[in-house]
């Protein structure tokens, strides 16, 4: 009865102070108040903050016009020309560097830019008509 006396009396005060320890927050864990704090103030910063309309640089547009047209003109020229060495090589980098300008150009434009395969051409497509919509020639 003596040892279940000394281990009550030694072992119930230990026990509560590892619950109570482990309910304080470690080295590396944020306290719960200042997550919340946080996530407050970041609500109430965003309601203050004014929303800017993006800036957008016309002459930006216009190189990226003046490439694109560029490209597609490479492109052509290397499709006329069956005696090219390494023609394959050649058009599968014209059309993606093709690709990556009218990604570029769709992003200025506002044309949402989905994901798709390398070098598909009913994206290409859907992003030329798109831009061609919108006002852009190349």
């Amino acid at each position: 009865m003596m040892w279940v006396a000394l281990l009550l009396t030694f072992l119930v005060p230990a026990l509560v102070m590892v619950l109570f320890c482990s309910l304080l927050p470690g080295a590396d864990e944020t306290p719960r108040w200042r997550t919340a704090l946080a996530a407050h103030l970041d609500r109430l910063a965003r309601r203050l903050r004014r929303e800017r309309p993006p800036t957008f640089d016309p002459f930006l547009a216009l190189h990226v016009q003046e490439r694109l047209g560029a490209v597609a003109e490479h492109v052509q020229e290397l499709e006329r020309d069956p005696h090219t060495w390494a023609l394959a090589e050649r058009v599968i980098a014209s059309q993606l560097a093709y690709d990556e300008l009218l990604a570029q150009a769709c992003r200025l434009a506002g044309v949402e830019v989905q994901p798709h395969a390398k070098g598909d051409p009913a994206e290409r497509f859907r992003e030329e008509v798109e831009l061609a919509s919108r006002g852009w020639a190349w």
